[in-house]
């Protein structure tokens, strides 16, 4: 079974748009927790909250007659603008960055002696980023034993630098701007104009800028404004569910075909689980259902100002259950029927519109439930499974770039996936592509920001989960798979979409695609490194760059292969007997335990090593970690071959792998088992020497 694989449709604006939209957002949403947490606190313990307390709310005097100062106001002056702007520095400079970002922040703050949302978006990142740019001028220069010195004092002293920064000039320009966009929002409201904003609101959602206008914008236009009156009505601009609720009712009653019949689910998902763009795909069938959003999003927005209805702090996920969590003491009534008319509004203006609009078949053409999806999936340049879980879009693959990282996964992330990366390295560097960084990882170090993700067959639905958003190639054969040409393929494809036009056209990933084969791609942004390798469990990459490089080094560790662990007629006459002996070679020279050599076994009864071109190369679990003390490689070579799981293998290779130090000699036995005439010599060898001679040629 073919898969295709649907070329993005590029918009420079849009995509940048998009990109810094992220960005804002990425600073808040990974501390809505710390929202939330504020926002009950002030619904619970403020003067006129549900549970009065003072020494919490901060009202009133405590014995001495001081004003109390509570936890709603450090909170919001000094918690969260701090996190926001730490969370930023470090999108941008990693722990580092986001240490030197919370200390300009602290500037900021202390200038202008109100919440500085905006400033900590600033300030965050520009700390990282300044502070990147100041380590670049002495990278390599500092003297071994004065590396914390120096990295400790240049943080301290540029951090303080940017406090007195943010203190005297960026505090006033912050305080300035959050005065005239809060003037201007309430100027909205006191003209009755804040409906209209869904009109720009409702279209840029469906166009994946949700995030960036609500966590980005609103939210902390929307803390401003509840610090101040205890609720805001910013709160639910965006993030009211009843629009999109109204939609998918009026496809369980008016849809037809597929989207007919998964509109309940999706409803269910929407409004419980808060999961807003799994409407999306049902506004794309029928863009003309933007103008029900729109309708149901200004009734909605019309009903909280008529209300005076607001939420004390943002509501995330736009789940109901959020939504009521986070409304205001006075505010159940406006909140509850904003909700309700929106879903109304929406409902019957999308119910019209499906009535009267022009249909084509909903399963079958190009209009379909599934075709919007994947293009909702290229907007969004990555694939969507909770979109795709309901329409079976699982072999739709969005290419939304050129393909920048792939991964090779295996249980333990030691031996079968360094040899299939090298191998698979070596054809993309063929094929003109060098920097394309091909890595290797254990499934349980995966995450979600490759582009390709190879695994054998039987691993890759583990890998799945982890990597939802990549390109799954599954493998039998490490050494010689077709899958890699199809890889190749595909790196070309998408550099061709990307070099050529705006909006490319399909792209078949290739003939006989398995079940495991393409099942969803976006090309994610190259990250530190160039690649995602962690130190895996078993040991075998302990830092993301060395990982693409060190099995490519000309300088080999001189003790991973050695003469005395080559054995040139094995004894054994079975698989588990050839584990046993090459296990046996690494146990002699004391790089692993007995324990290693158990988990060798364990290995081979969870999924073959077998590589392909009469080559085995078993080694440990995942688990099987601290049971190696060194690394060491083990070569026994079988002239009239064993059974494998029913194929044939002559040379069996042992791997116990600490680090990037076993990665050379894979490498290069990859480099020598992809060439026929190399494994000849390898049969005709006489001596250990020889061996080890071919191995080390390859790199020469």
């Amino acid at each position: 079974m073919a898969t295709e694989t649907a070329a993005k449709p590029r918009s420079g604006m849009r995509v940048g748009v998009q990109k810094f939209g992220t960005f804002l957002s990425g600073m808040i949403m990974p501390n809505i927790g710390a929202f939330i947490a504020w926002g009950l606190i002030t619904a619970l313990f403020i003067e006129a909250g549900w549970l009065p307390v003072p020494e919490l709310g901060g009202f009133g005097t405590d014995a001495e007659g001081n004003p109390n100062t509570g936890l709603v106001g450090p909170m919001i002056t000094y918690l969260l603008p701090l996190l926001i702007a730490y969370t930023g520095g470090r999108m941008v400079y990693d722990v580092r960055g986001g240490v030197v970002g919370a200390i300009g922040t602290m500037g900021v703050i202390v200038g202008a002696g109100i919440p500085m949302f905006i400033g900590a978006m600033i300030m965050g990142p520009l700390g990282g980023w300044t502070m990147k740019k100041i380590d670049k001028i002495w990278d390599g220069k500092i003297k071994p034993g004065f590396e914390m010195l120096v990295n400790n004092f240049s943080a301290g002293i540029w951090g303080a630098a940017l406090a007195l920064v943010g203190f005297y000039g960026i505090s006033p320009l912050v305080e300035a701007f959050s005065t005239a966009a809060g003037n201007v929002v309430q100027f909205l409201v006191n003209n009755g104009l804040l409906p209209l904003t869904s009109i720009f609101i409702e279209p840029a959602k469906v166009l994946f800028l949700n995030n960036a206008i609500n966590h980005g914008v609103l939210t902390p236009l929307g803390v401003q404004q509840s610090l101040e009156e205890g609720k805001s009505i910013l709160f639910l601009l965006e993030a009211n569910p009843g629009p999109g609720l109204g939609i998918l009712l009026a496809y369980m009653f008016f849809g037809r075909g597929a989207a007919k019949a998964s509109a309940p689910g999706a409803a269910i998902i929407h409004f419980l689980g808060g999961i807003h763009e799994i409407y999306f795909p049902y506004v794309l069938m029928r863009p003309l259902l933007i103008l029900a959003a729109i309708a149901g999003g200004m009734t909605g927005i019309a009903t909280l100002a008529v209300t005076n209805a607001g939420l004390v702090a943002p509501a995330a996920p736009g789940s109901i259950i959020a939504v009521l969590a986070q409304t205001a003491r006075d505010s159940y009534f406006g909140v509850v029927l904003s909700v309700l008319l929106a879903t109304a509004v929406s409902f019957l203006v999308a119910s019209v519109i499906l009535k009267t609009a022009k249909r084509k078949d909903d399963d079958g053409d190009e209009d379909g439930l599934a075709a919007a999806t994947s293009r909702m999936e290229s907007m969004k340049g990555k694939k969507s499974s909770v979109a795709s879980s309901l329409t079976g879009g699982g072999n739709v693959a969005v290419m939304s770039g050129p393909i920048q990282n792939i991964v090779f996964a295996c249980d333990a992330g030691m031996g079968s996936s360094a040899m299939g990366a090298s191998v698979l390295r070596n054809k993309i560097k063929a094929a003109g592509y060098p920097d394309v960084k091909v890595t290797n990882a254990s499934i349980a170090n995966l995450r979600n920001d490759y582009d390709v993700v190879v695994t054998h067959q039987d691993l890759t639905e583990r890998a799945r989960p982890a990597t939802s958003s990549a390109v799954h190639v599954s493998v039998d054969n490490f050494m010689n798979s077709p899958r890699y040409e199809e890889i190749v393929e595909l790196v070309k494809e998408s550099r061709s979409e990307q070099a050529g036009t705006d909006a490319g056209a399909g792209v078949s990933a290739g003939p006989d695609a398995d079940a495991g084969s393409f099942g969803g791609a976006h090309a994610s942004e190259p990250h530190a490194g160039g690649t995602a390798l962690d130190a895996d469990a078993a040991g075998t990459a302990s830092g993301a760059h060395r990982a693409g490089t060190a099995a490519q080094s000309d300088a080999a560790p001189s003790d991973i292969l050695v003469a005395e662990s080559v054995v040139l007629n094995g004894s054994s006459t079975s698989r588990d007997a050839a584990i046993d002996e090459a296990g046996q070679l690494l146990l002699a020279r004391d790089a692993v335990d007995e324990g290693y050599l158990r988990a060798m076994h364990e290995r081979e009864e969870s999924v073959s090593t077998y590589m392909g071109s009469f080559l085995a190369i078993p080694h440990g679990t995942n688990a099987a970690k601290d049971h190696i003390r060194k690394s060491a490689v083990s070569f026994v070579r079988y002239p009239e071959g064993i059974d494998w799981n029913g194929k044939e293998v002559k040379f069996v290779v042992g791997v116990a792998g600490v680090n990037n130090e076993h990665l050379h000699i894979l490498s290069s036995i990859a480099k020598v088992f992809t060439d026929k005439a190399q494994v000849a010599q390898l049969e005709a060898a006489t001596s250990a020497d020889e061996i080890l001679e071919i191995f080390r040629k390859v790199n020469a």
